[in-house]
């Protein structure tokens, strides 16, 4: 026997009580702090009934409510308006809220991560491939270098350890010149799909949400495998960074079919969206309840 679900009640963001172990994170609130509230009216000379949902007039003062995180503000009616009433619905542009903004914030912060990895991958490969074309002359620098730190005369026998920036450039040197520029060339592909992965994250792209999910953990086991070798603060917050992106991809954006796919993820988005969610979350008229008080 099928349970009916209990429909969601609405709660303003912000009048929800944290709960002790997982905050919520209300992004209206975040992005409004950081823009400002989105209100409509505030040069309107006059107030239609239709208007009530976006702004109200109460005792000479006028309450806005903000597009994005549902709050109302009150302001004094303008003194020099330029329009006769609030613009009509046809000609508002809705701010994201809900689910739509909070997946836009989070794609774009790993947008942001990923081009930071594009940018490094690619200096990386440049450089590479600069030290291929020096590599005769840079080699015999860097043995001179370390020959003469150790103390040794005329070009002795060189010792590095087995860990650390010498013993890696040791390893880079021994390196051959074909070597070095398929070296340059893995890394610079690698730098090539975080680019991919960056562009399409900005602009909300459901394959580019793939591409990551399916980058990111390949790439896991050798993370893990690193941390097995040599441990840093580094490494640790790669990790978590990572497995933080492939929880959120596979659980909150549904991909692969998972918890109803990318169908559920657009009901809910359109859900938080658009004058009917407005309409639905807006309270009842306070002119009639100032009357019955």
């Amino acid at each position: 026997m099928f349970r009916r679900r209990r429909r969601r009640e609405y709660r303003v963001p912000g009048t929800v009580p944290p709960r002790r172990f997982v905050p919520r994170l209300h992004y209206e609130l975040l992005v409004c702090g950081l823009r400002g509230h989105e209100l409509i009216g505030t040069d309107a000379a006059e107030l239609r009934p239709s208007d009530a949902v976006v702004v109200r007039e109460i005792g000479g003062v006028r309450w806005h409510r903000c597009l994005r995180c549902d709050s109302w503000l009150p302001l004094s009616p303008p003194r020099n308006p330029t329009r006769r009433h609030p613009p009509e619905r046809e000609e508002i542009e809705l701010p994201l809220r809900g689910k739509a903004l909070r997946d836009k914030i989070v794609l774009r912060l790993i947008a942001i991560d990923r081009a930071l990895h594009f940018a490094l991958l690619g200096l990386l490969s440049v450089a590479i491939l600069l030290f291929a074309s020096h590599e005769a002359s840079l080699k015999r620098v860097f043995y001179q270098v370390v020959t003469d730190v150790q103390g040794g005369v005329g070009g002795g026998p060189v010792q590095t350890s087995h860990t650390g920036v010498l013993h890696e450039l040791d390893r880079l040197f021994s390196l051959r010149g074909g070597q070095l520029h398929l070296l340059a060339a893995v890394i610079g592909a690698y730098a090539l799909l975080e680019g991919v992965e960056a562009v399409g994250l900005w602009y909300q792209r459901r394959w580019a949400e793939y591409l990551t999910f399916v980058a990111t953990t390949a790439f896991l086991p050798l993370e893990v495998l690193e941390l097995t070798k040599q441990v840093s603060a580094f490494k640790v917050t790669a990790l978590i960074v990572n497995l933080a992106v492939v929880i959120y991809l596979l659980f909150a954006k549904r991909l692969f079919g998972l918890r109803g796919g990318a169908a559920a993820d657009e009901r809910e988005r359109a859900r938080d969206q658009g004058w009917p969610a407005l309409e639905r979350t807006a309270p009842p008229q306070w002119e009639e309840t100032a009357a019955a008080s």
